[in-house]
Order: C-alpha cells, then sequence, then structure tokens
C-alpha cells in the first residue's frame, strides 16, 4: 500500500480503515499502559491535525511512544513527508516494522528503539498518545517535555481530570464525538513552563477491552483529552 498523493482528501472511514491494519502488541505491560490505541480515537488526532490545522501533509512528524506504530504509519498514509517512531518496547517496534514493509510503507519511515530521551533535533509535528500515570504517577509529563523540546507543534493524549458524567452524556449524543472543553490547570502550567502555549483542548470516549487481569468489565469507556499545543517563540517568552 504505497502512500497516498499529498493533494488527495483521505475521508475519515478510509483512514479508520488502513489504521486497522497495524496489529495491536501481542504480550501489552500494564506497567507500561500499552493499550492500542483505537481506530477512531487515531483517525480523528490526525484528521484534525491534517486537514483541520495542516500540521501532518508535508511535514516532518514524531510518534512518541510509537508502540506498534498506528499513529506512526497513520501520518505516512495521510501524506507525511518523514514520520520517526520511538519507543522503548522493542517487540513494539519490531510489529510496526512487520505492519510498515507489508504495508510497503517503509520509504518515508523510520524506527527507533530506545527511551525518548535519545531522541535529538527539531521536527514540525509530534503526535502521540502516552502513558497516563495511573500506573507511574505523572508518566506523561516527561512526554510533554520532551514534544516541546523537540517539536513546533504538538498533538497529545492525556485522561480527562474527573469522571464527569454530563460530559459523557454529551459526547455520546455528539455526532462527531468531539467536544472543545478547557484545559486541566495542572497540565496547563505544566505545558506552560516547558515552553508551550495551549490552542485548544478536545474531550473524546475512549474505549478499551479487558485486556490485564485486573480489568473487572469486558470493555471500559473514559472520557479522554486531545490537547493541541504550539511551542512558544523566544519573543513571545516573557
Amino acid at each position: 500500500m504505497e502512500r497516498n498523493d499529498q493533494d488527495r482528501i483521505i475521508r475519515k472511514i478510509d483512514l479508520e480503515r488502513f489504521l486497522s491494519n497495524v496489529i495491536p502488541h501481542p504480550f501489552p505491560q500494564a506497567s507500561l499502559e500499552q493499550y492500542t490505541t483505537p481506530e477512531s480515537i487515531a483517525a480523528t488526532l490526525l484528521f484534525l491535525a491534517s486537514y483541520s490545522n495542516s500540521d501532518i501533509v508535508g511535514k516532518t512528524v514524531v510518534d512518541l511512544g510509537c508502540g506498534t506504530g498506528r499513529l506512526t504509519l497513520g501520518a505516512s498514509f495521510l501524506g507525511a513527508n518523514q514520520v520517526v517512531g520511538i519507543d522503548i518496547d522493542k517487540t513494539a517496534v519490531k510489529n510496526a516494522q512487520d505492519t510498515a514493509k507489508r504495508l510497503k510503507m517503509n520509504n518515508n519511515v523510520n524506527w527507533i528503539i530506545g527511551d525518548i530521551s535519545v531522541i535529538k533535533g527539531n521536527f514540525n509535528t509530534i503526535i502521540q498518545n502516552p502513558p497516563f500515570g495511573i500506573q507511574k504517577r505523572n508518566a506523561d509529563r516527561k512526554f510533554l517535555q520532551k514534544a516541546l523540546e523537540i517539536g513546533n507543534i504538538v498533538y497529545s493524549i492525556h485522561n480527562h481530570p474527573s469522571m464527569d458524567k454530563k460530559l459523557m452524556k454529551l459526547l455520546g449524543n455528539s455526532s462527531s464525538n468531539l467536544i472543545r472543553v478547557s484545559p486541566s490547570p495542572f497540565l496547563q502550567k505544566y505545558i506552560e513552563k516547558h515552553n508551550g502555549h495551549i490552542l485548544g483542548v478536545y474531550s473524546m470516549i475512549m474505549t478499551i477491552p479487558k485486556m490485564f487481569s485486573f480489568h473487572r468489565k469486558k470493555k471500559h469507556s473514559f472520557i479522554i483529552d486531545l490537547y493541541w499545543i504550539e511551542k512558544c517563540k523566544k519573543s513571545d517568552v516573557p
């Protein structure tokens, strides 16, 4: 499956179908919070970044904590110029590489096995679904810090700060399954501390199946927030 022409607008449903080709992690680890990003969530992030904000097509993109490569390959499929996927789990990266080879998408995708601290440089766009910090408190913070260090624009998924039943109902009745909300004061403070400015926050419902022994339900739905962030220019920093 060759990368699409950059002038072609891909339908969201076709993007979701493409993302379904990415095989989930065969042996996910709870300690690393290795939950596969659902096709619908990944497609919404990529569609927003690509067609609403022009941050994917023709850009250099990095997927921090790429797992098996759903966001990485989705960015390539949409027309990114160059994409890097990095993850500390070699099994996840090996699966991502195998999927890229099967889909014939190796020309503009590079994979790195290692901690995100090893990646250096400057990139147009960072996309990430980092650990939420459920197993290790504030685990998402270092991802935000690295993203703002190397990227000009960041799209980052985080757990919603509360169980908001009213928002859950609104999202369930929303045709777009996407509602703009206010940022978490804690994340806003952290992002601004690390030279970032929040452009928007969008809530969505994420549903994951039972994966680990401590899961009590067959599936669990909860609210996540997608942060759209830009790195402040030096002239913008007080």
